[in-house]
């Protein structure tokens, strides 16, 4: 087997990726992301023992937020950044262990092998490397749980925003998957990443809050100018603002695109006369879109699909995201901005988009727009004119199968409110849905970096209610997922309590039998089915 990767949705055959992913990476790909895994828990054994001399700082559990951030489905797929990463890490790891006179035998943190045996050893160390089907699940969904939660920690310091908890929590965790604990310990670890998840994913809100302001009601364009255009997609709300300041004037628009369609909805965006709007739908459609917009595409994180030829040329990466052959804006120096003039240049000489559709759709209700409509909403509830709430928030994907959440969207009663965050909206987002008494059917929240919001309102709406316990409230989840962010947020809901939660389009492949009945066992997770008698489960609280 030249290869094993079974992280994300599309693991092939539903049981894991062996020849070549079918995100697109190639086996050398895969295995140095395997390899980078490998040795950033070295690091973090070191660290973790650092942070019990008071000598960890932050800048060791930022390396180790991107790094892990580096290996998330379709985010890097640029072999010689791996290389880089790979050698960074086992010298931040050997300089901390001089540092505080740390020894070990361990392999990961000693192994120091050079370049050209780097191949040789991740076949060694990938995830097959543990045989043990039950030990490898839990550690593997821990390891996507710290995935998903680096890539909101790396977004939160972009704009300023640490806490050394969550770093020591990290680097604790990480190292924990090197350790002989038993089960409940570590599913301990499991329910203690998403523990955290929450804290990092509030961290992240106030940080992008703070910086933008509380997302609003927006009716976002849909439309095109006749001006040369950036799309921007990924994640980076910073990248976005820098991104803006440094196009205004030029005569080039900016577009947002994917899971950058919630930046419309922030009040500090809107001064930009040149933001236009948002083009084209979630990430797996982007051969398509990207070539038809003409100009140059910049994306700040994951989602990356294999650039075409069509647009190779006007493919930009910046952040933990990369493609090789395609240029890279490094990072903004302490106190700096990252240069985009490339990007600007090159929009210059593109035509302007082709309108691939016209019109607007509505979104901006992340739980500070939620909460000053809560007196609507709480009587809208008492009066029965809502009868329920369904979260279908999370990932959107390739698979036919997935057509089942815009289904369910259009089998859901009058009576019911969607709401949502993620690219999995757009499986029902421009549905003609309604509203009741005013309220959008489908209440949008913003990325899944904002699945925060989600769990807000819902805690809020518990202690307006006044009820004990979160699975009181007229809620249920069903939740599309693809990669590991999904994952850190089922773990965050999981750890406020959620149950019987719906997962899909499939459940995961990494979770083996034993690991699967312990988490049907305590949360009642449960695999989507039919989707008249999931709605019909729904609407009768189960």
């Amino acid at each position: 087997m030249s290869m094993f990767c079974f992280q994300c949705q599309e693991a092939a055959k539903g049981t894991g990726c062996n020849i070549a992913g079918m995100c697109g990476k190639k086996e050398e790909t895969a295995n140095l992301q395997d390899l980078l895994v490998y040795v950033t828990k070295g690091l973090s054994v070191v660290a973790e023992e650092a942070a019990t001399q008071g000598k960890l700082d932050n800048s060791i559990g930022l390396f180790v937020s991107q790094a892990l951030f580096a290996t998330i489905t379709n985010a890097n797929f640029d072999n010689d950044r791996f290389v880089a990463l790979i050698k960074e890490a086992t010298i931040k790891r050997d300089s901390l262990k001089l540092a505080i006179g740390f020894s070990s035998d361990l392999d990961c943190v000693t192994w120091n092998g050079p370049e050209d045996q780097f191949a040789a050893k991740a076949a060694s160390v990938g995830v097959l490397s543990q045989a043990n089907e039950d030990v490898r699940s839990l550690r593997e969904l821990l390891i996507y749980g710290l995935k998903g939660m680096a890539a909101y920690a790396d977004h939160a310091a972009m704009l300023g925003h640490q806490k050394a908890e969550i770093y020591e929590y990290m680097v604790s965790a990480l190292a924990s998957t090197t350790k002989d604990l038993s089960v409940d310990e570590m599913v301990s670890q499991v329910l203690k990443c998403g523990e955290v998840a929450v804290t990092t994913m509030a961290l992240l809100d106030e940080a992008h809050t703070g910086a933008y302001g509380n997302p609003e009601i927006t009716e976002v364009n849909l439309g095109v100018r006749n001006n040369p255009g950036i799309l921007i997609s990924g994640h980076d709300l910073k990248d976005m603002e820098e991104l803006l300041k440094q196009t205004e004037g030029t005569g080039v628009d900016v577009y947002t695109h994917s899971e950058m369609l919630p930046a419309n909805y922030y009040p500090a965006f809107k001064k930009y006369e040149h933001f236009v709007g948002n083009y084209g739908n979630a990430w797996w459609q982007q051969d398509k879109e990207f070539t038809s917009f003409n100009g140059p595409i910049l994306m700040t994180t994951n989602c990356i699909t294999p650039v075409k030829e069509a647009y190779q040329d006007r493919f930009f990466t910046t952040g933990m995201a990369g493609w090789p052959g395609c240029p890279h804006i490094p990072e903004r120096a302490d106190g700096g901005t990252k240069d985009f003039s490339a990007v600007i240049e090159k929009a210059k000489t593109c035509a302007a988009p082709v309108e691939i559709e016209t019109g607007t759709l509505v979104g901006g209700f992340a739980h500070a727009q939620v909460m000053a409509l809560a007196d609507k909403v709480v009587d809208a509830v008492k009066s029965g004119a809502i009868k329920r709430f369904v979260v279908m928030a999370g990932c959107d994907g390739r698979h036919t199968s997935r057509s089942y959440f815009t289904d369910v969207a259009e089998e859901l009663p009058n009576d019911t409110v969607i709401l949502t965050a993620g690219c999995a909206k757009y499986r029902y987002n421009k549905l003609n849905l309604g509203d009741i008494g005013g309220i959008p059917r489908v209440l949008d929240a913003g990325q899944c970096n904002d699945s925060y919001s989600l769990a807000y309102i819902a805690l809020q709406l518990k202690e307006v209610f006044g009820l004990e316990d979160i699975n009181d409230l007229p809620i249920s989840y069903d939740i599309a997922w693809y990669e590991q962010k999904a994952v850190v947020v089922l773990l965050a809901l999981l750890a406020l309590g959620v149950k019987h939660i719906r997962l899909g389009p499939t459940l995961p492949a990494f979770l083996s039998p034993n690991v699967a009945k312990v988490l049907v066992e305590n949360f009642d997770i449960k695999p989507i089915g039919d989707v008249k008698d999931d709605v019909a489960a729904i609407m009768a609280g189960n």
